[in-house]
């Protein structure tokens, strides 16, 4: 937490986020309606496509404030993430997307790997003391079903790597996640409209002790993010609110990126193939795409020359 704020690093495994991430209320108090009739999804790595050389560019907003205030800050930005290749991470493959701008963070590398239990998200860089202490994580458990939800970390007593209070020592921190998967949406962006995007959400709570005093105080991080068969990360939306140390006013910072091109390899190579001098690129017009009511036990990347092997979903996956 610079300044009491969540690190924006850890923020970063959420975009995935999901999305990293991903997901919503808490294990105790979240509830699905009644008349929701659960069902696992179809080819669901068409919606998480990470071919290396997909690229997906998004116009972003972020608006900094008071919780019950007007805003004080509005800010424009724009990011591109793409995937950019594989590598190793302590002996395991994963895949690796950049992002240049995301959040209006600047530039980072993120890392996932999927296996017939989910995708797991194994850092970024540049990442923080805290996020090495949490990795690796699962962001999205197999199958997917909607509804459902699950807990994805609950750790107490970790190290913040940051002195909040500035008496020469760092912070302790307790930190849980929930991961939930609601049911689909129509979704228009600037690419377009889409029926049926899958909505993910999550809420990673952080409660950070001050060494000097003892106090603790609480500071939520919220990301919404929905996806379309075919596409991607079409959107998402992410809420901090952010505890004072010296007083009992919160800040909050919402965060939203929205999609206004993307251009898959695969379609890519696919033209050229067939002698097409241009690019298929998705915008505006892309077709509309069905939520499947069959089984199907892979999130992300498992494209036919694929069983369940480990891939990965983007800072924006």
């Amino acid at each position: 937490m610079t300044n009491s704020s969540i690190p924006s690093s850890l923020r970063q495994g959420y975009r995935v986020c999901f999305l990293a991430v991903l997901l919503g209320m808490s294990l105790s108090t979240y509830a699905y309606s009644a008349d929701s009739s659960p069902f696992v999804v179809d080819n669901v790595h068409e919606y998480f496509p990470d071919q290396v050389g997909n690229e997906w560019v998004y116009r972003g907003r972020m608006i900094e404030g008071g919780v019950v205030q007007i805003a004080e800050k509005d800010t424009q930005f724009s990011n591109v993430s793409s995937v950019i290749g594989e590598e190793t991470v302590d002996g395991v493959k994963v895949i690796v997307f950049h992002d240049t701008n995301p959040g209006n963070q600047g530039p980072s590398d993120s890392y996932y790997r999927r296996d017939a239990a989910g995708i797991r998200y194994y850092g970024s860089k540049p990442g923080t003391m805290l996020e090495r202490q949490l990795v690796p994580y699962q962001i999205v458990r197999f199958p997917l079903e909607i509804p459902s939800l699950f807990e994805q970390f609950n750790r107490q007593e970790l190290d913040l790597g940051m002195d909040i209070d500035r008496d020469g020592e760092t912070e302790k921190v307790d930190i849980v996640a929930v991961s939930s998967v609601l049911k689909p949406e129509r979704v228009t962006v600037p690419a377009g409209t889409y029926s049926n995007a899958i909505r993910l959400e999550a809420k990673m709570t952080m409660y950070v002790h001050l060494s000097e005093s003892g106090k603790t105080i609480r500071g939520t991080d919220t990301m919404t993010v929905w996806f379309a068969r075919g596409v991607g990360l079409l959107k998402y939306i992410e809420r901090q609110t952010i505890p004072s140390f010296r007083s009992e006013n919160e800040r909050l910072i919402e965060v939203t990126e929205v999609l206004e091109k993307v251009t898959l390899a695969t379609d890519v190579a696919s033209l050229r193939g067939r002698k097409s001098s241009s690019e298929r690129v998705f915008r505006g017009d892309f077709l509309d795409h069905e939520l499947l009511q069959v089984a199907m036990p892979s999130r992300l990347l498992s494209d036919s020359r694929e069983s369940v092997s480990a891939k990965g979903l983007s800072s924006h996956q």
